[in-house]
């Protein structure tokens, strides 16, 4: 073989997080391959991510099949680099912020250095995209995106491009932050070539298992269905909710919207707010910030308050560290920033892990009520609903207030009734409380 070969490890997607599955390659054999391009999609029991490709130069032999689980640290795949190939250095910006890249050993050589990375292993920029990040030795070319901007696609891409006829600025990006990828080139050129075929006949009857559409299950997708068929077989789930009157909340929050969107950048929702009233109630009543452990309660020190995310085919619940040193704005800011690398698959595996209870946001699409599945591990789920303007007696009369139901799933083996409904009290009471005078910040 010549030119000279590197041996593609699997990395290391988080601290805790020492296998992954490979879900999926994104080259065979014999393709070419660029230095950060994606590489092969791995899964994990917390998160599913993205690799790419620590050198450039040609496959030559994949050693770990789609579907086998790997160990941190195994070899992987073969690549050769080749006289001249353009390999990582310390100098180059890190790869996208939802994984490290793969760690490589040249054969008669010691491993080079890692890139630097920023605390908490996210590169800068933040964003991840091709379009951040300055053009590398191997040659990114600009071009306008379809939003005017410039876009910048690697050598890999422009290449496929070239050879299938492709026009970039058609073509969305399924890679990290947006970024094109190779594949995504070659998808679009099949899509093109069987768009002018003759429209498919008139819809008729037909037996149910032939006009069925199969679809193959995620490792994560399977996991969270294990996860939760584990959690209703093996937790005794009990449910209360309360109806909270959100006029304070409501006024202090369009008091503060205009100048906390300057400030920030981002809207104030009312998330933050049901947060800030569950870590109040959590302090108050500890055992609801526990574990059951069979024979123990393990009461946590710390509140991590896990956010529900949902996205189109998984739901991912990041976590919010120590939450109750966090103020409404801070912990708006946490779940921004969660909530948007969430959906660019920018996570990484940890930030996913040490909830110690949730807080679920259904009411963002309408919903009145909900029995949330508590996640293992958690005494309970709170979830806040629609805020709905209702009659109510205000007074003895009738008035119109934003009214909101706080629904509460609960562990029976850690709480009863009695506790259960003295916490969801101290989380109606806080939100009650709230009035034009209470800060923000």
């Amino acid at each position: 073989m010549a030119g000279k070969t590197t041996r593609v490890v699997m990395p290391q997607l988080g601290e805790s997080v020492h296998e992954g599955t490979i879900s999926r390659w994104l080259v065979k054999p014999g393709d070419k391959i660029v230095e950060f391009e994606p590489m092969l999609e791995v899964d994990t029991d917390k998160v599913n991510a993205e690799v790419p490709a620590p050198v450039s130069g040609i496959l030559r032999e994949i050693l770990a099949k789609e579907g086998e689980t790997v160990q941190a640290g195994a070899e992987i795949a073969v690549v050769e680099t080749g006289d001249g190939a353009v390999t990582a250095t310390p100098e180059a910006p890190a790869p996208a912020a939802n994984t490290e890249a793969p760690k490589v050993t040249q054969e008669g050589a010691a491993p080079p250095a890692a890139p630097p990375r920023e605390r908490g292993g996210r590169a800068s920029p933040p964003s991840g995209s091709a379009a951040d990040l300055p053009a590398r030795r191997g040659g990114e070319a600009p071009a306008p995106d379809r939003g005017g901007e410039e876009h910048r696609y690697s050598p890999g891409v422009q290449m496929a491009a070239s050879e299938l006829k492709v026009d970039l600025s058609k073509v969305t990006g399924t890679g990290l932050g947006g970024r094109v990828t190779r594949k995504d080139v070659q998808d679009f050129a099949t899509k093109s070539k069987a768009a002018p075929s003759a429209p498919p006949p008139a819809a008729a009857p037909v037996a149910p298992a032939e006009g069925d559409q199969v679809v193959q299950l995620t490792r994560v997708r399977r996991l969270i269905a294990e996860n939760m068929a584990r959690a209703k077989a093996t937790i005794p789930h009990a449910w209360q909710t309360q109806e909270a009157d959100m006029s304070g909340v409501v006024a202090n929050r369009a008091a503060n919207k205009a100048a906390f969107q300057k400030q920030e950048g981002f809207s104030l929702t009312y998330l933050p707010y049901v947060m800030a009233a569950a870590v109040s109630a959590l302090r108050e009543h500890p055992h609801v910030n526990a574990t059951f452990n069979e024979t123990e309660l393990i009461l946590h020190r710390d509140i991590n308050l896990g956010i529900s995310v949902g996205l189109e085919d998984t739901l991912l619940v990041p976590v919010v560290r120590r939450a109750d040193g966090l103020s409404i704005a801070g912990l708006a800011r946490a779940v921004n920033d969660l909530a948007n690398r969430a959906r660019s698959k920018q996570l990484k595996a940890d930030e996913l892990a040490g909830a110690t209870f949730t807080v679920n946001n259904s009411g963002t699409f309408g919903t009145l009520f909900s029995y949330s599945v508590i996640n293992p591990g958690q005494a309970g789920i709170l979830t806040m609903e629609a805020i709905v303007e209702r009659p109510v007696a205000v007074n003895g009369m009738i008035g119109i207030k934003p009214m909101m139901y706080l629904c509460f799933s609960f562990d029976h083996r850690v709480l009863d009734g009695l506790q259960a409904a003295r916490f969801l009290t101290s989380c109606r009471k806080w939100l009650e409380a709230v009035d034009l005078e209470t800060p923000v910040y």
